[in-house]
């Protein structure tokens, strides 16, 4: 007797794509029933019908978030498979918060999806590791922006791995954002009652970083021990002294284990390590253990440089311009030319480098809104730097700045005053951007300046510069 084709029940309310999907199923050998609204799919689900729903999130009549508990109560067993075109974080964790077998964002491919599909049939889904990734925090602040498909290969690994406790490895160049992937990683995880504690340690001497992590042995604690019970993240992890990856191993593999002394036992702590390196590179040259590579690579995450998500960039344009204004710079708005301007840039300091660049303008001009000739001059002073010379110093830049002004004064004289002129012209900036940097911080701001912090409000009253924040 011939067994019963299964049957996949698929919602969207986009026609076309109930067509597409019906027609790949079909030829695929399953039976397919197809509706445009939650009611229906529901009412089949109820009647028991189906082995696999495909469904997409926003429909006519309800938010398909919202029948998930649902479908979850009526048939736990049942896999669905969650469709969505907004395609963000939070998306791919309220997928996972649902239970969902696996979250395709849209557009998607077909083979892709009948993939998914067929593992979901063949396999039911994890209900320990859906009830793991339902302690997700739901946090519409959450710090990655960007609905590109790079980005939503990060959200679904995210959203797979907050209700682990694997040992994760981010590859990405700097400034794509790898400490905001693993701050997420711990904000939405089961260890988010517990401290997040970061090292730099391209940052830390090579002989200090023994110390800093392991603790000095008079009683003074290491960051490992600092993040007993949470999460412990070893930013640019390439530049760890191969003395410390030994002795890190050797924790690793209980050979010499780190007590807290406040508890008497193992500090309980999950490690995430990020690299703008090639390590497997650096194991070829003999300056990176091969075996702390493997411990430390369970779960590997990329994170996409900028110039390989460019469509993100009006979106995180937009949303730094917001948190500047919030920190206490100018408001302002940017135009569409300044944005496709944008996305010719190469990027090569990524997501860092265009926040930098928003909040330079936002310090730095006076116009509301921001166009592509005010993107063009920032860019153009960032190249005029010689490939190869490195950075530059201040006195350089002033000098170079400086000669330009004299160069173009009728006989290279400028008007008297030049001194007051050049002090006033300097301070502003130089106030607005130590403000920037340290997020409207005066007491911090004076600290960097070396001002008293009334001296600096006073200045700051007659600049007229009103917005900065006192803390």
């Amino acid at each position: 007797m011939a067994t019963a084709p299964q049957k996949i029940l698929i919602a969207d309310d986009d026609a076309s794509i109930r067509l597409v999907l019906s027609q790949a199923f079909s030829r695929l050998g399953y039976e397919v029933r197809a509706t445009g609204n939650a009611a229906t799919l529901l009412k089949w689900v109820t009647d028991g019908d189906g082995d696999l729903v495909i469904t997409d999130v926003v429909m006519p009549d309800e938010n398909v978030f919202d029948v998930l508990p649902r479908i979850r109560k009526l048939r736990p067993k049942l896999p669905v498979i969650v469709m969505s075109a907004q395609n963000t974080l939070l998306t791919a964790i309220n997928a996972a918060e649902g239970g969902v077998f696996d979250y395709m964002p849209k557009p998607f491919d077909l083979d892709d999806m009948a993939a998914i599909a067929k593992r979901a049939l063949e396999r039911p889904a994890d209900k320990e590791a859906a009830k793991a990734q339902a302690r997700a925090v739901r946090d519409e602040r959450l710090p990655l922006i960007g609905r590109s498909a790079p980005m939503q290969e990060v959200y679904r690994t995210i959203a797979r791995l907050v209700g682990a406790d694997l040992t994760v490895l981010i590859l990405g160049e700097s400034g794509a954002g790898k400490e905001l992937v693993a701050r997420a990683l711990h904000d939405l995880g089961r260890r988010r009652d517990g401290r997040f504690v970061a090292i730099s340690l391209a940052a830390i001497p090579r002989e200090r970083v023994d110390s800093e992590l392991f603790g000095r042995g008079d009683g003074e604690v290491g960051r490992l021990v600092e993040a007993d019970g949470g999460t412990l993240f070893l930013d640019e992890i390439g530049d760890m002294p191969l003395d410390a990856q030994t002795r890190l191993l050797r924790v690793f593999d209980g050979a010499e284990p780190a007590i807290n002394p406040k508890t008497g036992r193992k500090p309980n702590v999950r490690v995430i390590a990020a690299t703008n390196r090639d390590l497997r590179g650096l194991i070829a040259q003999g300056l990176f253990r091969e075996d702390l590579y493997f411990r430390l690579n369970v779960a590997p995450i990329r994170v996409p440089p900028l110039r390989e998500r460019t469509e993100d960039i009006p979106e995180l344009a937009r949303a730094f311009l917001l948190r500047a204004s919030r920190e206490g710079l100018p408001s302002k708005t940017i135009d569409q030319a300044a944005l496709d301007r944008l996305k010719l840039h190469d990027w090569p300091g990524n997501v860092r480098e265009l926040e930098n660049l928003i909040r330079r303008i936002c310090a730095l001009y006076g116009e509301e809104t921001i166009g592509a000739r005010i993107i063009e001059r920032e860019l153009a002073e960032q190249a005029t730097t010689p490939a190869g010379e490195g950075p530059v110093s201040l006195s350089t830049l002033v000098e170079r700045n400086l000669a330009s002004y004299f160069a173009g004064q009728p006989g290279g004289i400028p008007p008297a005053g030049l001194y007051d002129r050049v002090v006033a012209e300097i301070e502003r900036p130089l106030f607005q951007l130590t403000l920037a940097a340290t997020r409207g911080n005066q007491m911090r701001a004076a600290e960097v300046l070396g001002l008293n912090r009334n001296t600096l409000r006073k200045r700051l009253h007659d600049l007229g510069i009103e917005k900065a924040k006192s803390r």
